[in-house]
């Protein structure tokens, strides 16, 4: 039981419409400030880390490789099991999710000290450094928060908590991406990352008052060698003994590449465009989340109204077609009303998808393994994107044009649309979930 009761939920929740009271219960609410602190981390080495290197005169190649830091996010599922089975000294006492939530929340704010203070001009691999650290530290507390979130929400609440996480992940990414833009404007870059540190509070404040989740199940496997291997890959090999979960994998593999690639490679088209920092800001930051915010409540309608399936598959076609909304814009150039339409819709479609495709791979988790597995799936969900993005996306903007590299992203995105199709169709979307969304 978490320190906020349920009794001190309150009168005023009954006096709200009944379908806005399952929003501000105090799970969801929870997990709308874990989102945040989830988001602030990807940001800073995302979206706001290629601006400030682009704004310093780094080169497109350079700057598109500094994408490889997102592989920490990819490849978390090898030290995720250290978060779920390992018991931290001291701190440890105070449970299993909120021990690990704290010390990495610390790591963090740390990272982003040693990211702000480097500086591109004088020593570029010192930001390398610094941005895989981030990266790294940034994935370890996605890793807690993503557990922490799943085993705090109970199966009625997946949909609501859902939205609120996205609702927080969007917020807490905008918010970062534009208090960064704009301290660096008034500042400098090292006061503007010092500052964003900030938003690792959120998560620690979660713990403080949530306590430990409910749902979450101990490991009871003795110590040893061969004991200790056999945990490390049970959660991989209870999943892959399901029925079409080789299937599941490979969409979850696939399914986001052409979003990835486009994603990533924004802040290059804005800049080449001659968007000024304030422009960004107000559009791709302010405008592009209130976009956003329509796509969650479009999304959770869907998600009640269509199912889980139908309305993965339905965000999934909307996506796809997103990134051709910023061909149309590199085919346009300098216009505010062409970037508020692309962002615009941009951002809807993946308002929608947050909640849906998101709430499809908590489903997928097992309860004994939440933190490995949905490390392992929300990392299969871009490594491919970013991998070539990392790789390549600088030299097919170069060689083939922005126009042409959107056009190509619009065409990868479409694989993973027909594979779902196929997935519901076959049995295979049913038959491959796991106890997250169903055991109280």
């Amino acid at each position: 039981m978490s320190v906020v009761e349920k009794g001190s939920e309150g009168s005023w929740r009954n006096r709200l419409p009944a379908s806005v009271r399952p929003y501000v219960e105090a799970a969801p609410l929870a997990a709308f400030f874990l989102g945040v602190s989830s988001a602030f981390p990807y940001a800073l080495i995302g979206a706001t880390l290629t601006t400030r290197l682009a704004q310093d005169g780094i080169t497109k190649s350079a700057v598109t490789a500094f994408a490889l830091t997102f592989l920490a996010y990819n490849f978390k599922f090898l030290w995720a099991p250290i978060v779920d089975n390992l018991k931290l000294p001291i701190i440890g006492r105070f449970g299993q999710r909120r021990s690990w939530l704290w010390l990495i929340s610390l790591i963090v704010i740390l990272a982003v000290i040693f990211l702000g203070v480097a500086d591109p001009n004088q020593a570029l691999s010192t930001v390398a450094v610094a941005a895989i650290t981030l990266g790294v530290a940034g994935a370890t507390l996605d890793i807690i928060i993503d557990a922490y979130r799943i085993e705090l929400l109970e199966p009625r609440q997946f949909g609501p908590g859902t939205g609120m996480n996205q609702y927080g992940w969007r917020i807490g990414a905008a918010t970062t991406g534009a208090v960064a833009l704009l301290l660096a404007s008034r500042f400098d870059w090292t006061f503007a990352y010092i500052s964003c540190a900030v938003f690792a509070l959120p998560a620690i404040l979660v713990g403080v008052f949530m306590g430990e989740p409910k749902r979450h199940i101990e490991s009871t496997t003795t110590k040893g060698l061969i004991n200790a291997l056999i945990e490390y890959f049970s959660p991989l090999l209870e999943f892959i003994k399901r029925q079409g979960a080789w299937v599941v994998l490979f969409f979850v593999l696939i399914h986001k590449i052409g979003d990835t690639l486009a994603n990533l490679t924004l802040r290059l088209l804005f800049n080449d465009l001659g968007f000024s920092n304030e422009e960004i800001a107000f559009y791709d930051v302010g405008f592009g989340f209130f976009a956003f915010l329509i796509g969650i409540f479009i999304g959770g309608m869907m998600y009640v109204r269509m199912g889980l399936k139908h309305s993965v598959l339905v965000s999934l076609i909307l996506m796809a077609v997103s990134n051709f909304s910023f061909a149309a814009l590199a085919l346009v150039g300098h216009s505010n009303i062409g970037m508020a339409a692309a962002v615009g819709f941009e951002n809807f479609a993946s308002g929608i998808g947050g909640v849906t495709v998101v709430a499809y791979l908590s489903a997928l988790c097992n309860l004994r393994f939440t933190a490995t597995q949905y490390a392992l799936l929300s990392a299969l969900a871009s490594i491919a994107g970013r991998f070539l993005t990392g790789t390549t996306a600088g030299g097919l903007i170069e060689s083939m044009g922005y126009v042409n590299f959107y056009l190509l992203t619009t065409f990868l995105a479409f694989p993973g649309v027909v594979l779902f199709w196929y997935m519901i169709r076959s049995g295979l979307a049913d038959v491959s979930l796991g106890n997250a969304g169903t055991k109280e």
